[in-house]
């Protein structure tokens, strides 16, 4: 699979100075977690699971998140599992590419109990969301997909913790908990492939909720946090993880961002107003911000409830023609030594050693995402994307 591979060759070459790498669910783990994108949640009860996954990978999705958790009530989840058991068996028959599939479990029982009923389709699947995640109840979700894989007989099935406890929101309680979830995610870290942060519990917490033009970094308590698990999870010395954008709650049900015009100008100024426009009346402005503060506050991808949401995402994350260039002159053997240089684009500063982090995480998103070509931006990746 690969970012922006729903929409022709042609297109893509027009679109891209270098093109979003193909990866598949056997790529190293730092290639899988940053090409997670937008990863789409979905309710295990759909009827239609298995047609709903290969709709959405018609449309640009490479990854997505089957709930028995908090999406489905208490008396769903037997059925549920029955449901995702159906799915996967019909998935396997399938000669289609299919995003990279993840359970999102409630207990540490059902992983490995789903694995043996899943039998031959387990294939399809490439790992198990641990909710709740704290020290106490870590060791044993990650115990169990380890003991789930090697009875599947699967080459890896990796874990995707979401930090989301009041012990780790808490000012008194915080870097104990922050503390415990290092250790955990660093004894397991080959089976750890990112983490995701649950802000709307968070929120719930304090009884709060953020409005459509409000981001999470607009809450400050919600802010905080996200700031203490990035610096002690997430710092680029090699020991950190990589941490996901919390979920965007709002949408429309007819969710429509795109009149006519606007695709016949998305260069012009004018149709990049009207874009901006469109946006607002359909609750997605904020989105946009919060995926901008996303990358801002080092965090990669994005949790989704509503296909509308990923193509946004997804042409956020491309890199621009002049990240690229910043980031392969600082990367040059010969600044090797350090040293200071204007940018090739004659506006800042690129300072080697300082930036050389920044410069590596860029080439990586890079990889995965693609390099936009020098004159195209946002509105051109958006309406391509789209339009499929």
């Amino acid at each position: 699979m690969r970012h922006f591979g729903h929409i022709s060759p042609t297109v893509r070459k027009d679109l891209f100075h270098q093109e979003p790498a193909e990866f598949t669910g056997a790529s190293p783990a730092r290639v899988l977690a940053a090409a997670l994108g937008a990863t789409l949640y979905s309710p295990a009860t759909r009827p239609t699971l298995a047609s709903d996954i290969r709709k959405q990978a018609g449309r640009g999705v490479v990854s997505m998140v089957l709930c028995l958790e908090d999406s489905i009530s208490d008396a769903d989840v037997a059925g549920a599992e029955e449901n995702l058991v159906r799915q996967f068996a019909e998935l396997e028959a399938d000669a289609t590419e299919l995003p990279l599939l993840f359970i999102r479990v409630r207990t540490p029982e059902q992983i490995p109990d789903l694995v043996r009923r899943l039998g031959g389709s387990v294939r399809r699947l490439a790992g198990f969301v641990l909710p709740k995640f704290d020290e106490s109840r870590g060791v044993a979700f990650l115990e169990a997909v380890a003991q789930a894989e090697a009875a599947s007989g699967q080459p890896r099935l990796y874990a995707m913790p979401v930090l989301e406890t009041p012990e780790l929101l808490h000012l008194e309680t915080r870097v104990e908990a922050l503390a415990g979830i290092s250790r955990t995610v660093n004894a397991y870290r080959e089976r750890v492939l990112a983490l995701r942060l649950g802000v709307t519990d968070f929120c719930s917490a304090y009884g709060l909720r953020r409005t459509p033009d409000m981001t999470a970094y607009d809450v400050q308590i919600v802010a905080g946090v996200i700031a203490d698990v990035v610096n002690v999870l997430s710092r680029a010395d090699g020991t950190g993880f990589t941490v996901t954008g919390p979920v965007w709650e709002y949408f429309r049900s007819q969710q429509r961002l795109f009149k006519p015009q606007l695709r016949r100008s998305p260069f012009l100024e004018e149709g990049v107003e009207e874009l901006r426009t469109a946006l607002i009346e359909h609750d997605l402005d904020g989105l946009l911000r919060e995926i901008e503060l996303d990358r801002a506050n080092g965090l990669l991808g994005k949790t989704c409830i509503h296909p509308a949401h990923v193509t946004p995402v997804h042409a956020l994350s491309v890199v621009s023609h002049e990240e690229f260039c910043d980031a392969q002159d600082i990367l040059r053997p010969e600044r090797g030594g350090g040293g200071v240089m204007r940018s090739a684009y004659t506006n800042k500063m690129n300072e080697v050693k300082p930036h050389r982090a920044w410069a590596e995480r860029t080439m990586l998103r890079a990889e995965v995402f693609g390099v936009a070509k020098e004159e195209v931006g946002f509105v051109d990746l958006l309406t391509a994307g789209l339009q499929v």
